[in-house]
């Protein structure tokens, strides 16, 4: 069984917030707990995040389990069905669980989202044999039931839903598709008339702008050296296209581009001036360090740790409209937060990249929109970087 032995955080606290801290502006929606009550090898953890959360344990203790929950958890608010979010449901099973008469095994999760609402809360109940399904969903904020869903007929493909009204009626009742995360639904079934509908609408945008706006991010090495087509747009998860683009960032945003070759001058081996794309005449262009003496070195000549590195780094200084993310278009990017997972950050990496590492992540949280959630085996070089919070699993 997994367990917290303890977190650690450096830095300042993080606080409940305040009425004061409200009034005083605009609160980005974030994830700020994640809960695995019986998910895979998973009991009763749970996992608190800050702007820079490193999950830390063996081999076996369920980080990498953490992280794909969190995700799935991402994808159901962005409004994917069950299936999409949970292709192989049955892993998520807990270890030994056994079917009921109805032969049934399932799984529980569940996050908390921070924001101007303060803390509002999600639970979600997932039978996952004989059939994919959600069989119960609770919305909370400030100990108020906002959403309850359950599964009343095994037969009907739905869950019979109540809301928080605060009206004449105490709570409205309609059926929700079973597939998909009624919180995500309630913008389009609430009508937003009364004092508790309008409650329900802002925690369950809170919960929801906190889950979308996420970016799993897996940089392969092998795929950033070979050359890519152009015009791709966007950054891909696998870092694939990293060198194209580098040419949009290098050409749209001159300050962050400068920031990217700062860290490449601390994190790579030898002079740095430059980072940029090379268009190779095919339609193709290759990724190259600009050496300041007249050399270049291509990226097919750099190891896996700088080609790490250098993809992280590009993640960390960007944002949204770089990475290959769905952010809510209807949310001011003043109230978006991303962030950013990654297995296994300080995989390739020598002690002195990931510190650097590190420290762009902290300083990146420090300002708000950019947070990182990484799992790593030991985190005993970053538990003394300020800013940064450490979770540790044990089998």
């Amino acid at each position: 069984m997994a367990v917290p032995s303890s977190s650690v955080q450096v830095g300042a606290q993080r606080a409940p917030l305040t009425a004061a801290a409200q009034q005083a502006g605009p609160v980005r929606p974030c994830l700020s707990e994640l809960r695995l009550a019986a998910f895979a090898g998973h009991r009763r953890v749970s996992v608190p995040f800050g702007a820079c959360t490193l999950i830390a344990g063996p081999s076996g203790s369920g980080k990498s389990t953490a992280l794909r929950a969190y995700e799935a958890l991402a994808r159901l608010g962005g409004g994917a069905r069950l299936v999409e979010a949970f292709a192989d449901a049955g892993a998520c099973v807990p270890d030994g669980a056994r079917p009921d008469a109805q032969r049934r095994r399932g799984f529980r999760i569940g996050c908390t989202a921070d924001g101007p609402e303060g803390p509002v809360r999600l639970e979600l109940a997932v039978q996952a044999e004989p059939e994919l399904r959600i069989v119960g969903e609770r919305l909370t904020a400030d100990g108020v039931t906002l959403l309850e869903t359950a599964l009343r007929d095994p037969g009907r493909r739905a869950v019979q839903a109540a809301w928080h009204t605060g009206g004449s009626a105490p709570v409205t009742r309609a059926p929700l598709p079973d597939d998909r995360l009624g919180t995500a639904l309630l913008p389009l079934r609430v009508a937003g008339k009364t004092d508790g509908q309008r409650r329900v609408l802002a925690a369950a945008e809170q919960m929801v702008v906190a889950l979308r706006s996420v970016f799993a991010c897996d940089p392969r090495p092998d795929w950033m050296r070979v050359p890519v087509p152009t015009g791709s747009g966007r950054l891909l998860g696998g870092c694939d296209n990293l060198a194209d683009v580098l040419w949009r960032t290098r050409h749209e945003c001159a300050r962050r581009h400068q920031q990217l070759v700062a860290a490449a001058r601390a994190g790579c081996l030898g002079p740095v001036t430059d980072v940029l794309a090379e268009h190779l005449g095919d339609g193709t262009v290759t990724g190259v360090l600009d050496r300041g003496d007249g050399s270049r070195t291509d990226f097919g000549r750099l190891g896996d740790g700088e080609l790490r590195y250098l993809a992280l780094a590009l993640v960390l200084l960007t944002g949204p409209g770089v990475l290959e993310v769905d952010p809510p278009g209807e949310v001011p990017p003043a109230m978006r937060t991303l962030t950013v997972l990654t297995d296994g950050l300080e995989r390739c990496l020598d002690p002195h990249q990931r510190a650097e590492l590190l420290h762009l992540a902290a300083r990146m949280g420090d300002r708000g929109h950019i947070r990182l959630v990484a799992t790593v085996s030991d985190a005993a070089w970053a538990c003394r970087t300020p800013g940064v919070t450490v979770v540790h699993l044990n089998p």
